[in-house]
């Protein structure tokens, strides 16, 4: 049933419903990560439903048709395992990890966590609390508002403009039967990925997903359409704030365009101290303790990001130069610096492969959006094609974008007006 991918190490198999299984061998690795993701978050929700896979994911621990929440810790830490889960915009996913000669026993107890979750309606009260503190202490957060604004002038209306959290009203008002029906229409076998990393017994754990998973019903697959870049300049003033929070971005391409350009000029102006960013806004200018430069790649879409706290009095010159420092690539790439940024996206890389869990999530992300596990030596040497020429290229079409940016903490008078005018030039 499992057949050899082009990734060596690497091998998958496809059951009946569309549930697919990768394994990726690690032999003489004792530990061995288990995970299901689901394609479905917060992008898949609309207005109405925001939060519900976020409740989902916290409430999937809480209690299935055999075993209550104490029962499941037990179970998991009798074996030494750490369980754990998380909520994306496209996609949810939960996760074991422990002895490699558990892993079809992790197996079965996530198909348990995942499929015959009952949803008790005194522990959906009590998460439902954990869950409206989370949202309070987002709203504590001038960064965590900023991102959210950000979001918003990005997408506009689209579902990929919601946060992953939720909105306060819909959490209080969510049911039982709310979370029932939406992992009956969200949770098919054409939306499933189980993931297995370690040095395991691969027909043993394909045996462990058919038992869990043979049974569950296909569905349909929860595909996203690419939203459209709105752009704007947000602006919110937060009371009892020290500093100036800002967020700054452009689009770039998403992971089905499987296009690496985004990602290395993200790494070009930010990655490393000595990157442009981080040279001049920080170490040169001192405009700003904090600064970073990001490629948010997710299936439907991408987001090329600049974050950085700064001081009122220093936004406008901020703005300024992350303008000049944008737009420098355009004209000419210090080669230097592209090796840089190529050879920090290959350590990284490498680095990622030595660790189980993230193998699984690269692969399981890649099978999901893909319909393929991209070869990693392969992608390593379309990054290191990146030509500058390339990259002088992808600048100029990120640019050619209306900017989106948001803004909040402590302002200064006229604050959006300023921050559209300094990023603009």
């Amino acid at each position: 049933m499992l057949q050899p991918t082009d990734e060596p190490g690497t091998s998958i198999a496809t059951l009946a419903n569309g549930v697919r299984v990768v394994l990726i061998a690690m032999p003489g690795v004792g530990s061995a990560s288990v995970s299901v993701f689901v394609r479905t978050g917060s992008a898949h929700e609309g207005a109405k439903l925001n939060g519900i896979s976020h409740v989902v994911e916290h409430m999937a621990f809480k209690g299935t048709r055999t075993r209550d929440c104490q029962r499941i810790n037990l179970d998991a830490e009798r074996l030494g395992a750490e369980v754990n889960a998380h909520t994306d915009k496209d996609h949810t996913a939960f996760h074991m990890r422990g002895l490699a000669q558990d892993a079809p026993r992790f197996v079965r107890m996530l198909g348990d966590i995942v499929r015959e979750s009952t949803f008790p309606e005194e522990e959906l009260e009590r998460e439902r609390r954990v869950i409206l503190h989370e949202i309070a202490d987002d709203e504590d957060d001038p960064l965590t508002i900023a991102f959210q604004l950000f979001d918003r002038e990005c997408f506009g209306t689209h579902p990929a403009a919601l946060p992953v959290i939720g909105r306060r009203a819909n959490i209080e008002r969510f049911t039982r039967d709310d979370l029932l029906g939406y992992v009956q229409r969200q949770y098919g076998g054409a939306n499933v990925v189980v993931g297995v990393a370690g040095d395991v017994d691969a027909q043993a754990v394909v045996a462990a997903v058919q038992a869990a998973f043979g049974d569950l019903p296909r569905g349909q697959e929860n595909r996203l359409a690419a939203p459209g870049w709105v752009g704007g300049v947000a602006a919110k003033r937060l009371v009892g704030s020290s500093q100036t929070h800002i967020v700054v971005g452009y689009p770039i391409a998403s992971l089905a365009d499987d296009d690496p350009v985004g990602l290395v000029a993200a790494a070009l102006l930010g990655e490393g101290m000595s990157s442009p960013l981080l040279d001049r806004i920080r170490e040169r200018r001192g405009l700003a303790y904090y600064a970073n430069c990001s490629a948010d790649v997710l299936s439907a879409w991408g987001q090329f990001v600049i974050e950085a706290s700064t001081s009122p009095e220093h936004l406008d010159e901020f703005c300024s130069e992350v303008h000049k420092i944008l737009r420098e690539p355009v004209r000419r790439i210090d080669p230097v610096h592209l090796e840089r940024a190529r050879n920090q996206i290959a350590v990284r890389s490498l680095r990622s492969q030595e660790q189980p869990f993230r193998r699984v999530e690269e692969a399981a992300l890649d099978l999901l959006v893909l319909g393929r596990v991209r070869p990693r030596a392969q992608s390593l040497a379309r990054i290191r094609r990146v030509s500058a020429a390339r990259l002088m290229d992808g600048f100029a079409q990120m640019l050619a974008q209306p900017v989106a940016a948001a803004v909040t903490g402590r302002l200064p008078r006229h604050a959006r007006e300023r921050v559209a005018e300094g990023l603009h030039g």
